[in-house]
């Protein structure tokens, strides 16, 4: 069976996909991962920056081709995945993604100084990553699912859709009213629209 892989954002826990994952256990074996240096993981001194991260996560997939879920921070890990290894991601499922494109021009809030105040131990190469995989978005080839809520300040609708329109054939899911954390607040609705394409059944209407 196809693995599921799991990426947090910047809190850095697989645990936040715990509820969707525990969903989908029949369609796979899962993997969450702890980023370290975020959410209270022992950092890593290797790591310096996104690269060194990106890294660190692609020592760490199952092996073979894998259905990868990635919320914010983790969207661009992902997109960098499915770019330089295509052979690794069967399917791509981006949820309020936060980083690796150009945010300019869709409404974004600016995250960092909240970020910042609320986790100071924070690492600084994360908060100056300017990573923007913007012009390459086009080459993706995995089959993607983007899933955003429409009252999200730090990765607003206008974010999904331009994901929408720069990767081929990418299908864009609206929650209404949710956070930027849904996918963990709403894990019955969004384990639901991840299963739909997975298992081929029809998605659900009226989120």
């Amino acid at each position: 069976m196809t693995s599921l892989v799991f990426l947090p954002g910047a809190g850095g826990r697989g645990a936040f996909w715990a509820p969707v994952a525990d969903r989908l256990a029949d369609l796979g074996p899962s993997v969450r991962l702890d980023y370290p240096g975020f959410g209270g993981c022992p950092p890593d001194p290797a790591i310096r920056s996104s690269g060194d991260l990106f890294a660190w996560v692609l020592a760490r997939l199952p092996a073979g081709r894998s259905h990868v879920v990635a919320q914010s921070m983790g969207g661009a890990l992902a997109v960098r995945l499915a770019l330089e290894h295509p052979e690794r991601v069967e399917r791509l499922v981006l949820v309020a993604t936060s980083g690796g494109v150009d945010l300019r021009g869709t409404g974004a809030a600016d995250w960092r100084p909240e970020y910042l105040a609320s986790l100071p131990g924070v690492p600084r190469w994360f908060v100056d990553d300017r990573t923007d995989h913007t012009a390459r978005l086009g080459e993706l080839a995995a089959p993607t699912l983007l899933l955003w809520s429409d009252a999200d300040p730090v990765s607003p609708l206008a974010v999904g859709r331009l994901l929408e329109a720069r990767i081929p054939g990418a299908a864009l899911e609206v929650f209404a009213g949710g956070t930027h954390a849904f996918a963990n607040e709403r894990p019955d609705e969004v384990a639901a629209a991840i299963r739909a394409p997975l298992t081929g059944a029809p998605p659900a209407r009226g989120r």
